[in-house]
Parts: C-alpha cells; sequence; structure tokens
C-alpha cells in the first residue's frame, strides 16, 4: 500500500510509503535533529480499483471513500527537508462515503493549541479534486486497490519550530469533520 501525494500547485504525484501514515492516533515524537515542522492539509481518497492512465470520465469509480487529514513535513537543522518520516501522514478514519462531498456545509477545521490553522466546506473544494487527482496518479504510477492518493488543499505552512536541538516543544493539534474528531493528540518536537 502506498500513500500517493499530489502537492499543492504540481501536476504530478509523489509517493509516501505505509510507515509514515499514522494510523493509530498517537503522539508523534520528532528527533533532536529536527528544527521545524510544516503542514499541509490534504482531502484524501482510499482507491478501490486498480488502474493505469485513467480517463477523467471514468475516474469516480476508482475511490470509494474520503476523509480529511494532513501530512507533516520535518527540516532538519541544516536546512534539508525530509519529504519522508513515519508518522507524517495523518490521515485519520473514518472513511466517509463519496456523498459526503455533494454537502456544501460540511467542514473540516484542523487547530493547534486550540486555535483555527487551517478550515474549508465540502462546497469550497474545486469540483471534481480527486478525480483529477487520480487521472494525474495514474497517468505516471499504476494505481492499487488500498492505496490512498493525498491531494494538498495548501502548501506547506510552518506548524512548529525551534531554534535549539535541546529545546523540547510540544504542540495540541486536532481536527473535525462533519462535526466528528478525527484526530486529537500531541505533536513533540
Amino acid at each position: 500500500m502506498n500513500i500517493l501525494v499530489k502537492k499543492y500547485g504540481q501536476k504530478h504525484c509523489s509517493a509516501r510509503p505505509d510507515t509514515g501514515w499514522e494510523r493509530e492516533n498517537k503522539d508523534i515524537y520528532f528527533p533532536s535533529s529536527v528544527a521545524v515542522v510544516d503542514f499541509a492539509p490534504v482531502i484524501f481518497a482510499r482507491i478501490s480499483k486498480a488502474g493505469k492512465c485513467v480517463s477523467p470520465q471514468f475516474a469516480s469509480r476508482y475511490f470509494d471513500g474520503f476523509n480529511f487529514g494532513f501530512l507533516l513535513y520535518p527540516r532538519l537543522f541544516d536546512g534539508s527537508v525530509v519529504d519522508c518520516m513515519d508518522h507524517c501522514s495523518i490521515l485519520p478514519s473514518p472513511i466517509y462515503n463519496p456523498i459526503v462531498l455533494s454537502v456544501a456545509d460540511n467542514s473540516f477545521v484542523l487547530s493547534k493549541d486550540g486555535l483555527d490553522v487551517y478550515a474549508i466546506a465540502c462546497g469550497d473544494l474545486e469540483s471534481g479534486l480527486i478525480e483529477s487527482a487520480i487521472v494525474s496518479a495514474s497517468e505516471l504510477t499504476s494505481i492499487r486497490i488500498g492505496d490512498y492518493l493525498a491531494v494538498e488543499l495548501a502548501a506547506p505552512a510552518n506548524l512548529v519550530s525551534r531554534t535549539d536541538p535541546s529545546e523540547e516543544l510540544s504542540i495540541s493539534l486536532r481536527s473535525v469533520f462533519c462535526e466528528n474528531e478525527t484526530y486529537a493528540n500531541k505533536l513533540i518536537l
């Protein structure tokens, strides 16, 4: 199982391994070499049909559910960005039926220490966003049953940073979709 990622503003997808998926809703710990953690909110879909070069008219047949989450992008003290680290793909349960997307008022909110850092309503999403990403992802790689496709909804933004490796920071993260809490835990840097 892969996590295919369509980065904000890019046409093609990259992949993250499933070891990066935080599926148990646990606190996330980063090593002392990490100086900054950025985040990008995503809508993600569970792929339900294998395919390659999927046609736009059939793309809706290739996923059976979705939810919102976020990806974490750690940056080390030497300035390098780590695109993939364990537990940096926050793709929470449950998986919602695609029909839920048609309710414009359903909204996703991500908050840090009780303050909203990102919010979007289903009515504000680009029409056919997931289907378009499936077409794009399948152009260069095969998609398989059980893969997840995450589409960034905004460019990565700073979540937390520190200037000293011995400094320990802790923030609380919480996400809500359709008035249901989908994630609530700490990020410890």
